[in-house]
């Protein structure tokens, strides 16, 4: 059973998120997007970017952006955040981000079933309890939340199998 082990607040630069942009249409048979992330796997798409340079002044990891409004404007983002200014290769987009704060929950568990995935609900209550539950929307009511996928937190188990799982959500300043 997944549990959140560690809330906190994150300073964030201002960044470029580069990567590519899926909705609701490119949901997999599941309801997510794993076949999305095993298509990254499989075509390298994560060497190419890896290969720009990581941002600096951040933590690092693969990520599952997302920006959506409470209605079917929803954006997926599999990709990795970026210095400002760094040229999305060919095939790949770009959303600029301005710097500011993040509620960071570890989210602790086994990645294999799934229970690390799908808490934003128990997030937003446990940053709320933290003092971190006023959100932060763009002009078009846009909130914006992301899934990360550190390394060694995501990639290195433990002895019983789990990881974690950063979830952040942005902060109004």
């Amino acid at each position: 059973m997944a549990q959140i082990i560690k809330t906190y607040k994150e300073t964030l630069p201002t960044l470029r998120l580069i990567g590519k942009r899926y909705s609701n249409a490119d949901r997999d048979e599941h309801g997510g997007y794993g076949a999305k992330w095993g298509e990254w796997f499989e075509n390298g798409w994560f060497d190419v970017l890896e290969a720009l340079g990581a941002a600096e002044n951040t933590e690092n990891g693969y990520l599952g952006f997302m920006r959506c409004n409470g209605t079917d404007d929803f954006e997926y983002w599999i990709g990795m955040f970026f210095a400002p200014g760094t040229d999305a290769p060919d095939g790949y987009e770009h959303l600029d981000l301005n710097g500011g704060e993040a509620g960071i929950c570890w989210i602790k568990g086994n990645a294999d079933d799934g229970s690390i995935y799908g808490l934003h609900e128990k997030c937003v209550e446990e940053l709320k309890k933290n003092n971190m539950g006023d959100f932060k929307y763009d002009g078009k009511n846009f909130l914006y939340h992301f899934e990360r996928y550190n390394c060694p937190r995501f990639t290195q188990k433990d002895s019983d199998g789990n990881v974690i799982l950063d979830y952040g959500i942005y902060l109004k300043e």
